[in-house]
């Protein structure tokens, strides 16, 4: 029988919606637990150690003005899993504007896609005007869970057991850290980037395994960009001015609102690990959007990337909706983004740049094992998207050695998340191990901790836990392993 150890209401002044991004699958929800013994369908594997964490957007307060999934307040959810046993807790990350709204008891800061003379209080991040959620990203380091917001924000830490929180990181930088730092399993460094509306743009920095900032770089770029994301290899680090940016001459008069420019490249930025600005060596490819890299690598006088290409980065909206909500709508949907997964080989002596499709699928949020992570890999683990909505309904797993893929949907109004990849203890070889992914099931009205076998994706579930209550959809998610986690806590 499930045994709960902590449950605690969290205030809240939201009210009912038929937003899509605030009922369905989507509904918010305002309960902590830790829960253990909770029910399992089949057999949790004995031969995993770790923890898998996901961040969830999940607001607290009715929102001022037009509201999108990204404004949400962070919620972070882990199932540690031991000895075939697992451990569920989940927790609101306890960020400056989340305490303040809560002393208020209302939302105090307008959502990214409106005037920010509507926020109540000045705000932070890139435009200068949000609130940090913390609601994007995921990952540990040094012992630590990191969550962070798109538009760069403090870091705020969490123990991946517990979810006890610690505040924000120290070392910080004035601009902030974006979403998707990345985590050298193979060094313990952590490497992440910055961006804002004064030059140079960017920045870049290394954190060493124990948590300290030992390197910290311009990574120039022309004007004010909307970078979401970064890769590294073994010895660079790879950065993209991406031609979707903030319109310059709306910009002056304080009015965010994002443009595609086709008639301008991609533009890479490939920088030694830690190299400075001199050390930049630049490419240029054609025109996309990218929200997320996979893993990039060497070989020979070559930097390999893959990633997801969107081939219509600049959607029409959605039909049945005004313009503005269609518009966002269709900028949500990967139906309508329509990404590729993709391969980018840059020659770091020619300077030649060769580019292609890896498959055909509207496919994103990809995942690889992370012990591969900046050396050649092998295996992509991707989702795809509900027609028109945020919602993931079935992953892919390719072999990009052989070009061969095999998939499994997830089941009709079953929608799941970035499924990161576990290695079984003393794995044999890189797909040696399991997926792992929260689904949210309509049908039963429940969410499940799902393992499945990554040698054998169309096999389905191996094992699906049975949370205590149904969790709003979400998005990023990791796994950790539990002795380098415990190492950290001696």
């Amino acid at each position: 029988m499930m045994q709960i150890t902590h449950k605690n209401e969290v205030k809240h002044s939201l009210k009912p919606s038929s937003h899509p991004y605030l009922s369905g699958a989507w509904t918010p929800n305002f309960t902590e637990y830790t829960a253990s013994d909770m029910e399992v369908i089949g057999e949790i594997p004995t031969d995993i150690d770790g923890v898998y964490v996901r961040n969830t957007e999940n607001p607290v307060q009715e929102p001022i003005g037009h509201y999108h999934p990204f404004d949400a307040d962070g919620m972070i959810h882990a199932v540690s899993i031991r000895d075939g046993k697992a451990e569920y807790s989940n927790r609101f990350v306890r960020t400056k504007g989340f305490l303040a709204e809560q002393e208020a008891g209302e939302a105090l800061w307008a959502g990214f896609v409106n005037d920010h003379k509507m926020s109540k209080r000045p705000g932070i991040g890139a435009q200068g005007s949000l609130k940090d959620g913390s609601s994007t990203d995921v990952v540990v380091h040094a012992g630590k869970i990191i969550s962070t917001f798109w538009q760069c924000g403090d870091g705020y830490q969490l123990d991946p057991y517990t979810l006890n929180q610690s505040g924000t990181v120290s070392w910080a930088p004035i601009d902030g850290i974006s979403a998707h730092p990345k985590v050298d399993e193979n060094t313990g460094e952590m490497l992440f980037f910055n961006y804002s509306r004064y030059p140079p743009y960017q920045h870049y920095g290394v954190i060493n395994r124990v948590g300290k900032l030992v390197h910290y770089t311009p990574v120039p770029l022309p004007g004010p960009r909307l970078p979401h994301d970064m890769a590294f290899s073994k010895n660079y680090s790879i950065f993209a001015d991406l031609p979707l940016f903030w319109d310059p001459k709306l910009l002056e008069d304080n009015i965010y609102f994002p443009c595609y420019y086709p008639e301008l490249p991609t533009r890479f930025s490939i920088i030694p690990r830690f190299g400075t600005e001199k050390d930049i060596v630049q490419f240029e490819a054609k025109p996309t959007y990218v929200l997320h890299w996979l893993n990039a690598y060497e070989g020979g006088d070559e930097v390999v990337l893959e990633g997801y290409f969107q081939e219509n980065p600049d959607p029409a909206p959605l039909p049945g909706l005004s313009k503005g909500a269609g518009k966002l709508m269709a900028q949500l949907a990967l139906n309508h983004l329509q990404p590729k997964l993709y391969r980018w080989r840059f020659n770091l002596v020619t300077g030649e740049v060769v580019e292609g499709r890896l498959d055909d699928r509207d496919l994103e949020f990809g995942t690889f094992n992370q012990q591969y992570a900046g050396q050649k890999s092998r295996y992509v683990y991707s989702v795809w998207g509900e027609p028109n909505m945020f919602l993931f309904s079935g992953m892919v797993k390719h072999d990009t050695q052989t070009g061969e893929s095999w998939s499994l949907p997830f089941g009709k109004q079953r929608f799941g998340s970035e499924a990161p990849f576990v290695p079984r203890i003393n794995a044999k070889d890189e797909d040696d191990g399991y997926l792992v992914t929260f689904i949210t099931d309509m049908n039963e009205n429940r969410s499940e901790c799902v393992l499945i076998d990554a040698k054998d994706i169309e096999a389905g579930a191996l094992c699906r836990i049975l949370l205590p209550h149904r969790i709003s959809s979400g998005t990023h998610a990791t796994w950790a392993d539990g002795p380098t986690i415990r190492s950290y806590q001696k």
